[in-house]
């Protein structure tokens, strides 16, 4: 069992910069950030493979957020900037533990997830 727990997320104002924090329970594997407002599905944000040699991003965030990690620290990151109030969601880091290339960008492909943390961004 793979645990993740996420950390970071608060309300910043337009403009504003959030770096988002996973720690997870072993490791390393396939990391995703997905977010998800109410009455919509999860969508992918952005993914990194368990080397960190690929990343994937959403076309929304594309320029704006970056996806990193520490695999000493078993730690993934997503550094959020020019933040719009559109990114306003509960963000959830999730793993991968099968390793697929190229790294999915679909929800069903992960198998572990966070308990989200909400990022709100005021215009």
């Amino acid at each position: 069992q793979v645990q993740l727990v996420e950390s970071g997320g608060g309300l910043v104002q337009a403009g504003g910069s959030l770096r988002l924090s996973c720690a997870t329970s072993g490791g390393p594997y396939t990391m995703g950030w997905f977010r998800q407002t109410p009455g919509k599905e999860r969508e992918f944000v952005a993914a990194m493979s368990w080397g960190g040699a690929t990343t994937y991003y959403a076309d929304s965030v594309k320029g704006r957020f970056t996806i990193a990690r520490d695999n000493a620290k078993n730690t993934v990151y997503l550094q959020m900037n020019s933040l719009k109030p559109e990114d306003t969601a509960v963000y959830y880091c999730a793993a991968e533990t099968f390793y697929r290339l190229p790294i999915p960008s679909s929800r069903e492909k992960y198998n572990y997830w966070g308990q989200g943390t909400q990022v709100t961004v005021s215009s």
